[in-house]
């Protein structure tokens, strides 16, 4: 194991200003509701799960929180950064800040895990993942990791896992902060946030810029010279309103806008002079949960994510190994889309141990692909609508045995239908603190558009890809839950993938010369499997020299196996072995010292294995020293043993970088 890397984790600091003032009346209709109880505190419940609060020590399911408190205390300014140390989950980059980034869990393909912003569906209708790359830590209050098939509640794109992301709610009295940073790479980066609550208005809003000059996509140590630099805009606000009854209105909106130079050409091995991407996405939502009577509450979500992406080949490439500069294949392509959704759900309390829920969902998925050189339309306007219903119930037998069932039926206007369901289980032995859980589900993903209609590659009579999916765990909390320890198995199949394939009957003749073209097929089937285990301990809490120390750690074993195109053969880019930790520790109050490492073992970079990369281990520190209540310097080190490695064959990493930034708080008080 070598000593490691970096990445890119700066700083979150709250950001931005603005303030609301909405006044806004609501009654409810039927029974006049009683006082419900208190609203549990959201660090202990979660609720992508089962879409209802449930308290982390009764949870059926695989589930990891990472809050904003920890992305702040640790100065992590991306998510990409952030997921890079979570428990089963694989983090793909190809090149710096800015460069398309995806993520995978438990083996899956990364169109594979569903990611939702303030109930937004964030996933792209025409690749079908959803790229993180402009996606900061700024005004974000949560992120819940779901492991396993989760389509029944969340329908398609759900069969690898759930990332459900959060915007921050407004308490207290009104705030506001602003930082600023710079660092390696001419790093520059500012923003600001204000948030805070009057009368039953709440409010958080949040403006960041981001500058990088950054370092070549593909590897410099290759021999790329070029800069591949980004620039980042992010705003985000949450705006909530407390309503007559218990109700609450929540208005949400987040704008993601980066550019950045790109490499690739004819392949990795070319650095690409010009060429970049330009990508603009907005993200609108609104919710309205109201309790009906004492046993009924409803909740209804609506959504609209759109996005406009420019990108550009630039003019010519020059190649790493031969040296040779040439034109690039040009092109300069404009994609358009947008996702809308609407959610009514419904629970039914039925006594004390059975909720039943039950619900709606209606997805639009619209776009088009134009090329701006010749402007023609590679992919016309083209829509992908589901209807779907789901119900579950929640059991709960004396706090102690806990269980989930459902299913959901979902219809579409391409390729019909698809049923899914899900069980979960669990056992929680009060006395000891020990916890068994376990779950089966079914899942499935929508053909996107361009595997339906891009030219010479889609296949309109494409069906959805199908899994199947189980894990059994086990969760000990002990010395009152200072110290959590937890391990599992978990078992993936998924069949019918889609794959480019061959073939003259399907696809007809490739329109670069007499062979068959490669055009998108159902034949692909693989299986993933593995064991996870993880420790969270809070080692000491207010001791001579050492106000807080904690520890936190993952380890994934994950075996993948080809069973159709290569029979036998690993997935592509999946380690074997990975692991993380997070060492926070706090001396006395005003400083604050993280280490955190991660390792990625050896793994292959293509289908056929004939691409081996190595293993790395990357280790980044960061400190912050509040100066005054409203005033913090903090300083970041990443990749602080300058590791040389790749995620992506080819494709660059940042060497030791350093980061220093100062961030002044203001309160209305």
């Amino acid at each position: 194991m070598q000593s490691g890397n970096r990445y890119r984790s700066v700083l979150f600091t709250v950001c931005a200003f603005l303030s609301f003032s909405v006044m806004w009346s609501v009654t409810a209709f039927g029974e006049e509701p009683a006082k419900t109880e208190p609203v549990l505190e959201t660090r202990e419940v979660v609720i992508s799960a089962t879409k209802t609060p449930v308290p982390v020590t009764q949870l059926t399911s695989a589930v990891e929180v990472i809050t904003g408190e920890e992305l702040e205390r640790r100065h992590v300014k991306t998510v990409v950064d952030a997921l890079r140390l979570s428990q089963g989950v694989t983090v793909f980059s190809n090149g710096g800040p800015g460069s398309s980034s995806s993520v995978r869990i438990r083996g899956s393909n990364s169109d594979q895990v569903l990611v939702v912003i303030d109930g937004a569906i964030m996933n792209s209708a025409t690749l079908g993942n959803f790229n993180l790359a402009n996606l900061t830590t700024d005004n974000i209050e949560r992120i819940e990791i779901l492991r396993g098939a989760q389509s029944m509640l969340w329908g398609a794109d759900a069969m690898g896992g759930v990332i459900n992301i959060t915007t921050k709610k407004g308490t207290g009295a009104p705030s506001a902060s602003a930082f600023f940073e710079y660092g390696s790479f001419s790093s520059i980066r500012e923003g600001g946030q204000a948030s805070g609550k009057t009368g039953p208005v709440d409010f958080s809003v949040a403006l960041s810029r981001w500058d990088y000059t950054g370092f070549s996509a593909v590897n410099y140590r290759r021999g790329a010279s070029e800069r591949d630099g980004f620039h980042n805009w992010q705003t985000s606000a949450r705006l909530g309103i407390a309503l007559p009854h218990e109700g609450r209105l929540d208005f949400n909106f987040r704008l993601l806008q980066g550019r950045t130079n790109i490499d690739g050409g004819f392949g990795p091995g070319f650095d690409t002079l010009g060429a970049f991407t330009n990508s603009q996405q907005f993200v609108y939502s609104a919710s309205y949960s109201q309790p009906i009577t004492t046993w009924w509450n409803t909740a209804l979500t609506v959504s609209r994510q759109t996005e406009d992406s420019e990108t550009s080949s630039g003019a010519t490439q020059r190649n790493l190994q031969t040296g040779v500069v040439s034109p690039t294949f040009a092109f300069r392509s404009q994609i358009d889309t947008l996702a809308n959704r609407v959610e009514w759900q419904h629970n039914v309390q039925i006594g004390k141990p059975l909720l039943l829920t039950a619900g709606y969902q209606f997805r639009d998925q619209q776009g088009e692909n134009r090329d701006l050189l010749t402007n023609n339309l590679d992919i016309p306007h083209k829509v992908l609508s589901s209807h779907a219903g789901f119900a579950q119930a929640q059991l709960n037998l004396w706090d102690r045995v806990f269980a989930t069932a459902g299913v959901r039926q979902d219809e579409y206007n391409v390729f019909g239908s698809a049923t899914t369901y899900r069980a979960t289980a669990g056992y929680l032995h009060q006395e000891t603190g020990t916890k068994i859980r376990s779950s089966y589900a079914t899942g499935f993903r929508a053909p996107t558009f361009n595997q339906l209609y891009f030219p010479n590659f889609g296949n309109p009579a494409l069906k959805p890809e199908k899994s199947q999916s189980m894990d059994i765990g086990v969760d000990q909390y002990l010395l009152d839950n200072r110290l959590t320890l937890s391990g599992g198995f978990f078992w993936n199949h998924y069949r019918d993938m889609i794959v480019a394939q061959e073939s003259l009957t399907v696809c007809g003749l490739s329109p670069f010369g007499p062979f068959a073209a490669f055009c998108a097929q159902n034949i692909g089937a693989v299986s993933t499997k593995g064991w996870e285990a993880s420790i969270k301990y809070a080692v000491v809490r207010d001791v001579p020299w050492i106000k807080s120390l904690d520890v936190q750690a993952q380890y994934t074993n994950t075996l993948t196996r080809d069973l159709q195109q290569q029979p036998g053969n690993r997935v592509a880019r999946i380690p074997v072995d990975q692991w993380s930790m997070v060492v926070s520790y706090q001396p006395i109050d005003p400083l604050r010292i993280n280490l955190e490492g991660r390792y990625v073992g050896s793994r292959f970079n293509d289908v056929n294995n004939q691409q081996p990369m190595r293993a790395f281990d990357v280790w980044n520190l960061s400190a912050s020293y509040n100066v005054t209540n409203r005033v913090q310097t903090y300083v970041r080190l990443d990749n602080i043993f300058n590791e040389k490695y790749e995620e992506i064959l080819l494709f660059g990493t940042p060497v030791r970088s350093i980061f220093v930034g100062l961030r002044v708080n203001y309160d209305a008080k």
